[in-house]
Order: structure tokens, then C-alpha cells, then sequence
């Protein structure tokens, strides 16, 4: 079961067709296309819990800026906000219960490879559910550090490299996943060449160290994680520090708790990192989650 809403005119000030929903069989993009053919577009996932949208407007900010750092036309971010909200209640309306875990990813590209200036943008919202990831949450899962390539501050030094924008080049990412996968681990945590921690390939991390909780700072050229601000809200409602620096990779196995987050998996302990068992705070991380879950 899915939901797919295309967006007439998904660009500020571009003329165009209302978006409409449409059988999510049907093509959504021409062969055309350059976020198809190059990757050129950028994309957001937002949590659907319970059958509740979560944090959309923050998802619906960080597209534009990821928009900004390709120079593609503004999104009008109504028009996307619209297509979500049609298509959400689509896919729920299929559920005599709404199903635990769903989402919406919101897709954005340059549009027609050849278009003239100043060109005609795609925009679609694909709503689906997600598998059961409730054990992940309890239970923790295990990751492998896999080096990212680059050094640390690589996003100042090569802005080009569009470092921080959530793109729709993700060949890397799910490389690192399937690398993860063929070493009997369930993720991985990318750290640069000079030993500093990045993020999960669609994650944040999170690090306990007493009663402060930090992650990498997005200076370095993270992306910026709406689940992860979120889980920060919690921790420090809950009596945590929450800091954003540096971290080292040293410093993943000496914690007291290592954490993956997403809008749509939410908050996941890391119980096993390069086959070393790190500790997992069980109850801390499902007070969290319920936090996570009941904030819209």
C-alpha cells in the first residue's frame, strides 16, 4: 500500500497543474530527469507514527536549504506541504488502524535535463508504511565504523561537495549499508579520515558520557537531524546536558551510550560496535521514544 501525490508546480512562483493524486503505479518522473539520470534533486523522509505527521515543518525548512545548496528554484514549501498532508491521509485511509510505523518521502529535483533557464523542477510525496523497527528500538542494533573518505571540515573547505544537503546522490550511502550488511552488521557509523565521528548513512549520532549527550557538530558538514534536535529536547527535559562538537572515534567505545536517530526509526541503541559490545540504556532510550512518539 502507497500514497503518491505529483506536484504541479512545486517551485515558488511556477506556473502549473494543481498537484493531484495519482495511482502510485503510474510514472512519476520522466527518463529524462536529471535528479533520476544525475542524482540533482534533494529529498526529505518524514515519520508518520500512530497515523501522525512528525516535525513536518522542520523537514520542510532543511529541504529548502538543501534546495539553496544545489541552486535550485526555491520549493514552495505550500505546495509540498499540501502534497504530504494529501497523501498521508491517502495511504491511512487504506488502515482500519493506522499502522505503527509509516512516512513520507517528499522528492524535489532540477527537473529536464535540457529545460531553459529557469527550468521546470519535479516534485512528488510518495507515502508508504515501514517495517517494524520496535525490536531495533528495545533491543539496540549492531554498526560498523566505515571511513567516509574525507577529512573533517571538508564542508567549508569544499562547499561543492555539498556536504550538509540532503541530496538525492545516496549511492554512497547505501553502499556503506549494503558494506554493513556483508559484515553481518545492521549499520554503519561514517568517520572522516582524520578519526572524527560523522553520522549513520541515514542517521545521526548521539553520544552519552555521564550525564551530557553530544554529536558531531554540523559545521563539520552533517546534515542537520530533525529526529536528532528532537531526542535533544527529551534529553535535556530529562536533566542531560546536550552539546554539539567534535567527537572522536575513540570516544564511541568509551561511552556510556551510543545512539542512532531518524524521524522514521526514531531513537536505536548501539549494542555492538565492531563486534565490541558497548552498553545500552534501555530505559533511558524508550522514555525518549515515547517523548519522540507523542511530539507532533
Amino acid at each position: 500500500m502507497s500514497a503518491l501525490v505529483i506536484c504541479g508546480a512545486p517551485a515558488a512562483g511556477m506556473p502549473g497543474a494543481p498537484s493531484r493524486l495519482v495511482d502510485p503505479d503510474s510514472p512519476a518522473v520522466r527518463a529524462t530527469d536529471s535528479g533520476l539520470l544525475r542524482g540533482d534533486g534533494v529529498f526529505e523522509t518524514v515519520g508518520i507514527h500512530g497515523g501522525r505527521l512528525h516535525d513536518l515543518e522542520p523537514h520542510l525548512e532543511r529541504l529548502a536549504q538543501s534546495a539553496a545548496m544545489l541552486d535550485l528554484p526555491t520549493p514552495d514549501l505550500g505546495v509540498f506541504r499540501e502534497a504530504v498532508a494529501t497523501a498521508a491521509h491517502a495511504l491511512l485511509a487504506d488502515f482500519a488502524e493506522p499502522p505503527a510505523t509509516a512516512m513520507c518521502k517528499i522528492v524535489y529535483t532540477r527537473g529536464e535535463e535540457h529545460a531553459p533557464p529557469p527550468g521546470r523542477p519535479t516534485g512528488f510525496v510518495l507515502a508508504e508504511p515501514f517495517p517494524d523497527v520496535s525490536h531495533d528500538r528495545a533491543e539496540g542494533v549492531s554498526a560498523v565504523v566505515l571511513n567516509r573518505g574525507y577529512p573533517r571540515g571538508v564542508g567549508e573547505q569544499a562547499p561543492w561537495l555539498l556536504a550538509g544537503a540532503k541530496t538525492l546522490s545516496y549511492a554512497v550511502n547505501m553502499a556503506a549499508l549494503r558494506h554493513a550488511h556483508a559484515r553481518g552488521a545492521k549499520d554503519a557509523i561514517l568517520v572522516t579520515t582524520d578519526g572524527y565521528v560523522l553520522e549513520a548513512p541515514r542517521s545521526s549520532v548521539l553520544v552519552r558520557v555521564g550525564q551530557r549527550v553530544v554529536t558531531p557538530a554540523v559545521e563539520g558538514g552533517l546534515l542537520h537531524g530533525t529526529a536528532q534536535r528532537a531526542a535533544f529536547a527529551s534529553l535535556e527535559a530529562h536533566g542531560f546536558a546536550c552539546e554539539y562538537r567534535d567527537v572522536h572515534i575513540e570516544e564511541l567505545t568509551e561511552a556510556d551510550s551510543v545512539w542512532l536517530t531518524d524521524s522514521v526509526q526514531l531513537m536505536r541503541p548501539v549494542r555492538e560496535l565492531d563486534r565490541r559490545e558497548l552498553p545500552i540504556d534501555a530505559a533511558l532510550t524508550a522514555t525518549v521514544n515515547e517523548d519522540l512518539l507523542s511530539h507532533p
